[in-house]
């Protein structure tokens, strides 16, 4: 008997271009009118739902919260936040959300990057309900030297408390952590980052990115700071003690050359005892690295260098500069590159744990692709054998989209005393596995290279007797 075994994906020895019409679709093309634009969000899926924010467009042009079926049917604006009032873009409800939401039960939880009551407009908290309905903010920042300013992180829920960061405010002007209840009616500053100086300091400042948990401690990364001045990953405790500094990214030389990558902007992913992010900058070539690291602040690696970049348009093969965390699926690592690729405009890969087989899954088109997108800086989720994502730019109307991309997936053709395994040629350098088992013990053996026939990979003539599961490698 021969069964298919779940695609792992991306853990091939050799890069591998991405065939030209590849199944990246659009599922929505932004217009910048009530629908809203330029999506910065990593996407939250319910069912057959995907949840997200826009951080411009809306009825009053200042960002909306949308939904939309994962075929790309029933789009819904959820909300439009309003006009804010100039020069200090306050409002009442918050402007320019970049963080994707949480969802909890049937109520999604966000931050916005401007607006409130106070000051400058330094962002809100809030809550809508997944049909539209009970929109409330939660909590105003105060700014500098308040609880905080500028969030553009999405939140973390643990027993009915929001875990999130602040980019700026606090009593440095270095950015927050902190802590709000589910109601509104409790919010806690967990901790304010320090001063730095020369660039410098001993625990990291600024986060971009948001917090991950396991059990009472959560974990994150600073964008400036820390002993190298190139950015931290941190964690405390959520109750606010026991702040660490996990690892300092080391000063850079030149254009933001270094060894392990700096400037990280994206959050972090955490699987067992070991956590996985992504740089801005740093790494020999200067445009970010992948990396990961313990939680106990041991066994730092990088994992991954995005290679050199030539041009004004910033085109290299695998693309450069991400912004956004990874997602984890088995022992691949799925994430996309703000900038580089063919057209400079960004791409989707593909990376073992282990930090080995670079698989290039898609180089986006550009900003003005109406078939395609450009710039990505959110994240990746995955349901099924299709991952979705969120681009700034690109689409019909150029204000960016949401997209699918499906994975390839195996097809088994049964013949007497044999069977052919088919995959799709839109991701080359993927080696064909079988096992007679599964689980931790399971012995993996590579089968004849593919040919192909039909428009397909297919590895022909593989006998048939015992059971046998594949997977592509």
């Amino acid at each position: 008997m021969v069964l298919v075994f779940a695609l792992c994906l991306g853990l091939g020895p050799n890069l591998a271009q991405t065939a030209a019409g590849d199944s990246f679709t659009n599922l929505h093309s932004f217009a910048r009118g009530s629908d809203g634009a330029s999506p910065r969000c990593t996407l939250t899926l319910a069912g057959e739902t995907l949840y997200g924010t826009a951080s411009a467009g809306g009825v009053w042009d200042y960002g909306a919260v949308f939904a939309i079926k994962r075929d790309g049917t029933g789009f819904t604006n959820l909300y439009s936040f309003s006009a804010t009032s100039a020069p200090y873009y306050t409002n009442s409800d918050g402007a320019y959300p970049y963080a994707g939401l949480l969802l909890v039960s049937n109520t999604l939880y966000g931050t916005t990057t401007v607006g409130g009551t106070f000051g400058y407009g330094n962002g809100t908290v809030f809550k809508i309900n997944t049909d539209g309905t009970g929109f409330e903010v939660l909590h105003i920042f105060e700014g500098f030297p308040g609880d905080g300013a500028d969030c553009y992180a999405p939140l973390v829920w643990s027993d009915d408390r929001l875990y999130g960061t602040t980019l700026d405010g606090g009593s440095a002007n270095r950015g927050t952590l902190f802590a709000v209840s589910t109601d509104g009616k409790a919010f806690t500053i967990l901790h304010s980052f320090e001063a730095l100086s020369a660039g410098k300091n001993s625990e990291g400042a600024n986060p971009y990115a948001g917090l991950v948990r396991s059990g009472n401690r959560l974990y994150g990364t600073a964008y400036y700071g820390g002993t190298g001045g190139s950015g931290s990953v941190f964690a405390l405790n959520t109750d606010g003690s026991g702040f660490t500094n996990l690892h300092s990214f080391t000063a850079m030389s030149g254009a933001y050359i270094n060894s392990d990558g700096g400037y990280p902007h994206g959050g972090l992913i955490l699987s067992g005892g070991t956590l996985y992010g992504t740089t801005y900058f740093g790494g020999s070539s200067s445009n970010g690295t992948v990396f990961a690291l313990s939680t106990n602040g041991t066994d730092f690696t990088a994992l991954y260098t995005f290679t050199a970049t030539s041009g004004s348009s910033i085109t290299n093969y695998d693309g450069a500069r991400p912004l956004a965390e990874l997602f984890l699926s088995g022992d691949t690592l799925f994430g996309m590159a703000l900038r580089g690729g063919g057209a400079g405009w960004g791409t989707l890969f593909a990376l073992s744990t282990a930090g080995t087989g670079f698989t290039l899954l898609h180089t986006f088109g550009g900003a003005y692709v109406a078939s395609d997108a450009g710039s990505p800086e959110g994240g990746l989720i995955r349901s099924g054998d299709t991952l979705y994502g969120a681009a700034v730019l690109g689409g019909t109307s150029f204000y960016g989209s949401v997209f699918s991309f499906p994975l390839p997936r195996l097809t088994i053709t049964r013949f007497p005393g044999f069977v052919n395994v088919t995959w799709p040629t839109t991701v080359p350098g993927l080696t064909l596995l079988s096992s007679a088992t599964l689980g931790p013990s399971a012995v993996w053996t590579s089968n004849p290279p593919p040919v192909i026939l039909g428009g397909q990979y297919t590895v022909i003539n593989l006998t048939t007797g015992a059971q046998k599961f594949y997977r592509l490698r």
